[in-house]
Order: structure tokens, then C-alpha cells, then sequence
């Protein structure tokens, strides 16, 4: 069995990543260093002790929050080096102002050293996970792996085994939960790195007597639940009063996330606002003068956890009263004014929700809110329907910037649309924001679906 040289293999790994960390902030320091004084060999009194402590810490921050991306996803890599770098930044910038040191530094060095820290820690980790990769396929530091479990199920893990090759797991034998004694001759050949005991539900009663059969194995054991036939959003394990529990529904903004997620969109929204002001209040004047009524439209719709919010949009329609239904807008709907017609086709009249944002109500991406009316209209209909509430609503979101947009005249639209706010749900991490922002900047504003 090769586990005690693949565990030390694995924590030199380790080890190696954190030191390049270090040195690549180093690095950046050396490439700031270049730009502020011109290639100098001798900085100023203070700068190398600033280098040191930070490349340090820096190391100490990626230690924190580190995994192994045996495995795992780029997204997973890239949000845990982004988190490392915001920390260390954190840090390092609040000593530089308590200490009241901040002024023996040159503030284009630190600024330059900041903004090239962070592309050039990625591109170290991106160029890491590649040699890895490129060494797993090889065979070198990789995971045998006993499978337990015949049938569609383990079938279907062996092949993403195969698929995945990077990973550095290999299924090398797979045996059927029956046969007990076949288990126990494999385990104790001490073969194996890993155990992976896949079994679908009517199976479970299997369980104990194959962890009986494995008892003197040295492996790592591992239970796949059956739980493909469960929508499943954010899952994991969650220990309650020390009993472990597993999640089929949670939140994406759990502990860092939650902060990440807020400092995100008082960021982004304060500064939107301020470059956009100047046309909200000519779309203000512009709403009052065109058509009798307010200028703001204020709706109820449900946001985070099922509360009650009100959202903000520039009025659109001409004034009206529904009581207990809300009619969706529709292509030549003769409740829309001119104008309105041209905000709603632009998307400028979800401006306003930036101010929701700021609120705390919204968030700048997110699932699109819908009326509370159609909310218990769809929620009986759309199977997990609810679960895209798991999450503030955002002013842009998957959906739109996929083209689902308008009017959802039928019920497949809505099912699509819920897909992809699901998706969302299950993908989400600041890379995605940024990219569903900047997707909507060219293809999310404007649409021929939005009446």
C-alpha cells in the first residue's frame, strides 16, 4: 500500500505551494520594486523588513484557508487564493495604518505591489495545478482505489474516475457489496489507498457488514450517498452538538462567503451609483414630465429566506390598481408608457435597486426577484422552486445574462429560468459575479424578450 508515501508526498506538496506563495509575493514586491525606483538594488530603510514580514504572512494567510485541488474545481482553487490575498492585504494594510508607518512607504510601490500580487499568485496556482495534473496522468503520486458497488451508480463514479485522470484517483478493481469475503482478501492485501463504498439506497442495510469486512484495512474509507435523485444546493457536512449531519440545502454565503458576498455589493453599488447618478435623475425628471403618477414604483417581492422586501424600479406603466393578482407585462401592453418602453427594453428601470443593494435588501447579482403573487403561483408547479431563495436577489443574474429575460408566458420559461438561478446557487463565487457583471454590461441590458 502506497498511503504512507502518497500522505507525505501530499503534505510536501503543501509545503511547496505555501513556499511559492511566498515567493511570489516577493516577487510582486521585486516587480513594484522595478517600477518605483527603476531596478534599484537598494531600497530605502524599512522596505526589505516590509517585503519579508509580508511574503511571510502571505504564507501563513494561503496556510489558513488551503486545500488540496486533488480533485476539486478551479473555482474552489482560484476563491481560496483570492481569500488569502484579501487577508494578507487586510492585514498588511491595517498595520500600515495603526503603526502610523503608512508614510515611510511609497504609495505607488505598495499600490503596484498589491495589484500584481494577486495575478501573479493565480497564475503560480494555475501553473501548479497543471504540472500536478500533468504528473497524475502519468501515474506519479496518484490514489488506487477500491470500489465497492456494482450498478449504475458505481458505474457512472468509475467512468468520472477514468474521465478525470488528473484528478490522481484510479479505480483500479471494483467488487460487488455481496461478496464480503472477496472485500475482506482485497482489503488485506493492503492494495489500496482509498474505499469508496457506493451503494444505492434499498442497499444500505449493506453498509455495516461490508465496514465490518474492511475493519482491518489501513485504507481511507469512504461513503457516496444516494442522493442523485435529490436536488442538492451547497451541500456538505455540518457537526451539531458533535453529531454530524448532512446538508441537502444550504445557503452559498455561509461564514467568509457571507462577508465577501456584502463587502462586494456596498463596493460595487456605491460606486455605480455615483458614476450613474447624474442619469437617474434625468430619468427621474424625464418619468415625471412624460406621464401623471410617481416616479419610483415600489413592489413587494420575496427576498432572502422568504422575507418580504420592497424593490425599487423607475415607473414604467401608467398608474393602476391590481389587487390580488399581477399580470405580467406583455408584448404590446398598453399599460406601458413610451418611455417606459424604452426603460424596460434597456433595463434602465432597475436602476433604483441599487439603492436596494445599499439597503442591504438586494444584492447586485443574484436570482431576479419575482412578485410575491407569482412566487405562490410557481412555487407550487416548479419542483425547488423556493430554494432560489437561498440567496439575496440580485439586480442581474444567470438567468438574464442567458437570455431569459421577459415575459415567462409558459411554464417551461419559468423552468429554465429557475435552472439556471439554481445553477447559480450551486456555482456561486466572486469569479462568477464579476463575470455575470460584465456579461450584463454587453448582452444583459438590452433584450427583445423584456416588454
Amino acid at each position: 500500500m502506497k498511503t504512507g508515501r502518497l500522505k507525505q508526498g501530499s503534505a510536501i506538496v503543501s509545503n511547496i505551494i505555501l513556499l511559492l506563495d511566498a515567493l511570489t509575493v516577493w516577487q510582486a514586491a521585486e516587480l513594484a520594486t522595478w517600477l518605483r525606483f527603476g531596478g534599484s538594488s537598494t531600497l530605502p530603510l524599512g522596505y526589505d523588513s516590509l517585503i519579508v514580514a509580508t511574503s511571510l504572512l502571505a504564507m501563513l494567510c494561503s496556510s489558513l484557508v488551503y486545500q488540496s485541488f486533488r480533485g476539486g474545481s478551479w473555482q474552489a482553487m482560484y476563491g481560496r487564493v483570492v481569500l488569502a490575498w484579501v487577508i494578507t492585504i487586510g492585514l498588511l494594510l491595517s498595520w500600515l495604518f495603526f503603526s502610523k508607518s503608512s508614510e515611510a512607504y511609497s504609495r505607488l510601490f505598495v499600490g503596484t505591489w498589491i495589484a500584481s500580487m494577486l495575478p501573479l499568485l493565480l497564475l503560480q496556482r494555475t501553473l501548479v495545478m497543471q504540472a500536478l495534473r500533468w504528473l497524475h496522468r502519468r501515474g506519479v503520486n496518484t490514489r488506487e482505489v477500491l470500489l465497492i458497488g456494482k450498478g449504475p451508480m458505481s458505474n457512472d463514479l468509475a467512468k468520472r474516475a477514468r474521465e478525470a485522470s488528473w484528478s490522481g484517483f484510479k479505480v483500479t478493481r471494483q467488487v460487488s457489496a455481496n461478496d464480503l469475503a472477496r472485500i475482506t482478501q482485497l482489503a488485506s492485501d493492503a492494495t489500496y489507498d482509498e474505499v469508496w463504498i457506493n451503494l444505492p439506497a434499498h442497499e444500505a442495510s449493506s453498509i455495516p457488514a461490508v465496514l465490518d469486512a474492511l475493519k482491518h484495512s489501513a485504507a481511507d474509507i469512504r461513503v457516496v450517498p444516494d442522493l442523485l435523485t435529490y436536488r442538492m444546493i451547497n451541500h456538505g457536512v455540518t457537526f451539531i452538538m458533535g453529531v454530524p449531519m448532512l446538508d441537502i440545502s444550504g445557503s452559498a454565503l455561509g461564514g467568509i462567503n457571507r462577508l465577501i458576498k456584502q463587502i462586494e455589493d456596498y463596493v460595487l453599488a456605491s460606486i455605480i451609483l455615483l458614476m450613474i447618478s447624474p442619469l437617474m435623475l434625468g430619468i427621474a425628471a424625464a418619468v415625471k414630465l412624460t406621464s401623471p403618477g410617481p416616479v419610483i414604483f415600489r413592489q413587494k417581492r420575496h427576498g432572502w429566506g422568504g422575507e418580504e422586501i420592497v424593490v425599487y424600479k423607475f415607473r414604467s406603466m401608467a398608474v393602476h390598481q391590481e389587487h390580488d393578482k399581477v399580470t405580467q407585462a406583455t408584448k404590446n401592453d398598453a399599460r406601458i408608457t413610451p418611455l417606459g418602453a424604452f426603460l424596460r427594453r434597456t433595463s434602465l428601470d432597475e436602476l433604483p435597486q441599487f439603492i436596494n443593494v445599499l439597503q442591504g435588501r438586494m444584492s447586485i447579482v443574484g436570482p431576479r426577484p419575482h412578485a410575491v403573487q407569482h412566487n405562490h403561483y410557481y412555487k407550487e408547479l416548479i419542483p425547488n422552486y423556493m430554494l432560489r431563495h437561498k440567496m439575496k436577489p440580485g439586480i442581474t443574474g444567470w438567468a438574464q445574462v442567458n437570455g431569459l429575460r421577459g415575459e415567462t408566458d409558459t411554464i417551461d420559461k419559468m423552468k429554465w429560468r429557475v435552472e439556471y438561478d439554481l445553477h447559480y446557487l450551486e456555482h456561486w463565487s466572486v469569479w462568477l459575479d464579476l463575470r455575470i457583471v460584465f456579461l450584463t454590461v454587453f448582452k444583459g441590458f438590452v433584450n427583445k424578450n423584456a416588454y
